[in-house]
């Protein structure tokens, strides 16, 4: 793909876009930066920018942009109905993800992963076993350092394992990993795509370009996920929590038992996994599969899974005062890890649940709210709409900001309680996203008195 002299508009000035126009100075590419908030409010990306020394303007956010634009590249989140985006799809100018634009100069061999749940564990952890294994990774892609930005320098690693958002599929067209791995897909992100048919759709297309000499890892406890066997032209394999499978590795009692292809068996003991819940033994099962594939030994595998213990702020242990227990799952952005995270638990729950809403079917958590919830805070912008198909299956109490919310669940609970922050929406009512609130949590607890 030839870019020197190609006029490239770049949307959003964040992390990715900065990466972005970055990789295409390097390229002599003509470069057009805009990005919603003014550039008076763009703060150290100006001063980036300015540092590239490259053919690069600063546009109006507007279609205006797309005079003569020969590509354009919106960073993550970039809503598809966008009018720039939209008008570049009537002027039959490309639009490209970031992921797409690396995958076109990538030399490493890829492991993609995506799913509505678990995505950064299970990235994270088959990282950690390569890294364990004596290889050399580029860990990244929605989490971390984009893509990008590994592929500007000398690609010299091994593997690249890359986290996959429907938003980086969403303007993707041959994006081909190696290894491809589809967690799960639950409602989430219903604003962006516009129903659940569409974003599952998109999330399938991880596996579009493979082919038979890549693999495709696949939970087998998803109907609609496990049919993809007979549909996809690439060597599956499957993990499960709940039966067992014909090819590929699921839970039997006290071990996780991977069928290989020559019908050989590989165990590996339960007891090695140190994170909570159903569905992180569903990660590690996902992870071991692909860490195979990429020629790590079970020892090696056995070894890095024992040693690790999750990532911040998805059913983060937060501290503990007075008896009662705090978790933070900030990262819980959707009502699929919300369920994940009650199911993660036997003691009362004292559920803080709410900020920006997406659009989420938080009436499907109701079983489980009546099972597992003591009491249910909800606070933010979503606090009436989750309180009008949720509220009173517990006890529920409203309040206008997390920090009350907090404070509110804190004076109910009792020693023993759990009181748990898994949100189920955005950050962007109050904060600059789930990190923040994150560590917000983790403050406010160390703050806490009685």
């Amino acid at each position: 793909m030839e870019l020197k002299e190609k006029k490239v508009a770049v949307i959003g000035v964040g992390k990715t876009g900065l990466a972005t126009a970055r990789f295409l100075a390097g390229r002599e590419a003509r470069i057009a930066v805009t990005d919603a908030k003014p550039v008076s409010a763009w703060g150290e990306a100006s001063a980036a920018l300015d540092n590239l020394h490259a053919d690069l303007t600063v546009a109006p956010y507007g279609p205006e942009i797309l005079t003569d634009t020969d590509l354009v590249v919106p960073s993550p989140g970039i809503y598809p109905d966008n009018p720039i985006l939209v008008e570049a799809v009537r002027r039959g100018i490309p639009v490209l993800s970031e992921l797409e634009l690396a995958w076109r100069f990538l030399k490493t061999p890829l492991v993609a992963i995506t799913g509505t749940n678990g995505k950064t564990t299970v990235t994270s952890l088959i990282g950690e076993i390569l890294r364990v294994a004596g290889k050399k990774i580029f860990v990244g892609g929605n989490i971390g350092a984009p893509l990008i930005g590994y592929v500007d320098g000398p690609q010299d690693a091994d593997w690249a394992v890359v986290e996959v958002s429907s938003f980086q599929l969403q303007w993707a067209q041959t994006f081909h990993p190696r290894i491809a791995i589809l967690l799960n897909v639950t409602s989430d992100h219903i604003d962006y795509h516009g129903s659940f048919h569409a974003y599952r759709e998109i999330k399938e297309t991880i596996f579009a370009h493979q082919d038979a000499g890549d693999l495709a890892i696949l939970n087998a406890d998803e109907e609609t996920t496990a049919s993809l066997c007979g549909r996809l032209a690439v060597r599956t394999e499957l993990f499960s929590s709940s039966d067992a499978v014909n090819h590929g590795i699921f839970l039997a009692g006290e071990t996780l038992l991977h069928l290989l292809p020559g019908g050989e068996k590989e165990e590996y003991p339960l007891a090695m996994i140190h994170l909570p819940g159903r569905h992180n033994c569903e990660n590690v099962m996902a992870a071991i599969l692909a860490a195979r594939a990429c020629g790590c030994a079970p020892s090696v595998i056995t070894r890095a899974v024992d040693a690790f213990r999750g990532i911040a702020h998805r059913i983060e242990y937060a501290g503990e005062k007075n008896g009662i227990l705090f978790y933070d799952d900030s990262k819980g952005t959707n009502v699929g890890a919300v369920m994940r995270a009650l199911e993660s638990f036997s003691q009362p729950v004292i559920l803080l649940l709410g900020g920006r809403d997406k659009e989420g079917d938080f009436q499907t958590l109701a079983p489980l709210i009546r099972k597992r919830v003591k009491e249910l805070l909800l606070f933010g912008e979503a606090r009436e709409k989750i309180n009008g198909l949720v509220g009173g299956v517990v006890k529920t109490t409203l309040a206008p900001t997390m920090k009350e919310a907090m404070e509110k669940a804190y004076r109910s609970a009792l020693p023993g309680d759990v009181v748990l922050l898994s949100p189920g929406c955005a950050s962007f009512d109050e904060f600059k996203d789930y990190k923040e609130r994150g560590n917000r949590f983790q403050e406010w607890v160390r703050q806490l008195q009685r």
